[in-house]
């Protein structure tokens, strides 16, 4: 296990660790925000560039701003006052098991058989070259499609704030 391994992994179970328990959902989704891009980091490790900038675009770039966005668009809205659980250790032997069960695949797995990671058939550089010059119409049509989605969400999240006043 590598120095970079160790403090990639530590960043992201402690940033999990900290969205699934603080109160503050803006903190919360920040946590997030590190989790995904620890995750990002873990993958580009692994030699899988695509996996990782994808994680690193999709994840840290547009899922996290939405749950952000989502968040501080309904901060006036009244929290629910009952807890969302009954026990914070309800869900401790879910947990265990979910361990149990990665950590013997892990076991299970052909790990020292594999001195070197196989090299991708189809590198980062193609598949950017293919989207900018063979796919690039959908690709546009797509982003304008995302971008009317948002602001058509900001502009009903709008008009629901103005009813409300």
């Amino acid at each position: 296990m590598t120095l970079s391994f160790a403090i990639l992994a530590g960043l992201t179970v402690g940033s999990a660790v900290a969205a699934m328990s603080l109160r503050n959902l803006v903190h919360c989704a920040l946590g997030l925000v590190l989790t995904f891009a620890g995750l990002a980091g873990l993958y580009l490790q692994l030699n899988a560039e695509f996996v990782g900038f994808t994680q690193i675009l999709v994840y840290v770039g547009a899922v996290a701003i939405l749950i952000v966005f989502a968040i501080l668009l309904t901060r006036g809205t009244e929290p629910a006052n009952e807890p969302a659980a009954v026990s914070p250790w309800a869900g401790l032997p879910v947990a265990v098991l979910a361990f149990l069960a990665m950590a013997a695949a892990v076991l299970a797995s052909p790990v020292g058989k594999r001195l070197a990671a196989p090299v991708p058939e189809v590198s980062v550089k193609t598949l950017g070259q293919k989207l900018m010059t063979d796919y690039v119409l959908p690709l546009e049509v797509l982003a304008l499609l995302l971008t009317a989605a948002m602001l058509g969400a900001v502009i009903i999240a709008m008009k629901d704030k103005e009813d409300l006043q």
